[in-house]
Formats: C-alpha cells, structure tokens, sequence
C-alpha cells in the first residue's frame, strides 16, 4: 500500500441532495473520479470546500491533487462581466480550489485538472476565460463526445499522441492563457482542450472528462508523478 499515492480530489458543495430518505446539504463528487483515482493506482481522498488559509497545509500531507469538474468559475476572478448563460457562482468552491491550486503549483505537488479544474488553473495564473461555446455537450445531463488533437512533444502528447474521442461536457472554455500555460491539446474547432505548464513539476489540465470513460492515461500520468508504480 505504500507504493499507493494519496491524491486529494476536490468536490462539489450541494444544498438539498437527496438520497435514500434523506435531504440534506452535502459535499459530494461523482463516483467516476475517485474510481479513476483507485483504478490507476493511486488512494482517493477527497477534498470538500474548506477554509482557504489550510490549503497549504493540506496540500503536504497529499502525494497530488485533482481540481474536479463542476459549475461555471465566477467571472469577477478574471475580471469579466458576468455573460448571460454563466451559471451561478459557487464561491466557497472557487476559492477553495484556487488556493489548492496555488498551494500545489508553490510546492511543486503534482496536480491535474478536469474541466472546471483547468479554467480554474488558467484563471489562477492570469487567464480568462470563454463563458459560452456551443457545441461541446451532449443533451442536458449527458455527455457527449469529440476528438482532440494533441500537441507534439508536449507532456499530453506522451500521454495521448494521437488524435482520440473523448467524453465531454462543457460550455465554457479558456480564452487568454494564463502565465506560463501552454495548449497541449485542441478540439476541431480550435477550442484548447489541455493546457500544462512546463517545467520540473508536473501541471496538466483537461477539458474533458477522463473520469467518465476507461481511458487511464492521463490519471497514470498523475498517479505516476506522484510517486505511484
């Protein structure tokens, strides 16, 4: 069990959730995310909304960090108007996973982000974003799916070298990107569907959702930089 990283994963913060017989607040996360985390060969910790000061501390005590999909980035983070199909803000998540982020990238912990998570990592190094795109989801409540063509000799590209479908559902997207962001990946349509920051550490974001199918390469690639076998 030693050789088994312990990565953090953050989660959803719910008012009302319902199961069994209960209604109740919860901080919760689609079980596709820790089992990707399990079946990589990593140990699923997951992280609910905390008090922003504690991420630092947090964050040493993980092997890596996952910024988990979920709601719209708040656009006053990026200094955007609020665009009229944005969702509404969840702010304690926001600023949560913002100082995980910033907490992983200060200490050099490996750290992925699945969709929201990498508008999130563009946004906390100074990107903004594109609050509306059609054509990226499938109907409401399903994923749909597109290809996506890597970017020779990036860390996505010894990853995935190929172009591959993927499961997706989104409709925002990164604009600017943020400081020392590259694009690793794009959609047909030119969107950018990863982003990584180069150097020694180990800093990847993705549009899509891996935790979705059954394709471990990119969670591999976490779990292995993170000191998994």
């Amino acid at each position: 069990m030693s050789s088994r990283p312990l990565i953090g994963v953050s989660t959803y913060l719910e008012k009302g959730a319902r199961w069994g017989v209960w209604e109740l607040d919860a901080a919760l996360l689609p079980v596709g995310y820790p089992r990707l985390v399990q079946e990589a060969g990593g140990i699923a910790a997951l992280l609910p909304p905390d008090d922003p000061a504690l991420a630092a501390a947090v964050v040493a005590r993980l092997d890596g960090v996952v910024i988990a999909g979920g709601p719209d980035v708040e656009p006053v983070r990026y200094g955007a108007e609020v665009h009229p199909r944005t969702g509404p803000p969840a702010r304690e998540r926001d600023a949560w996973e913002l100082a995980l982020i910033e907490a992983a990238l200060a200490a050099g912990t490996p750290l992925l982000g699945i969709c929201r998570g990498l508008q999130l990592l563009n946004v906390a190094l100074g990107g903004t974003l594109v609050q509306h795109l059609d054509g990226h989801t499938g109907e409401i409540g399903s994923f749909g799916t597109h290809t996506v063509q890597p970017v020779p000799g990036t860390l996505l590209a010894s990853l995935v070298p190929d172009k591959d479908a993927v499961p997706t559902y989104h409709h925002q997207a990164v604009d600017v990107l943020g400081r020392g962001l590259i694009a690793s990946a794009h959609a047909e349509d030119g969107t950018v569907e990863a982003a990584e920051l180069p150097g020694p550490g180990w800093v990847l974001g993705v549009q899509w959702h891996p935790e979705m199918g059954t394709d471990l390469r990119v969670m591999r690639g976490l779990v292995g930089a993170a000191g998994g076998v």
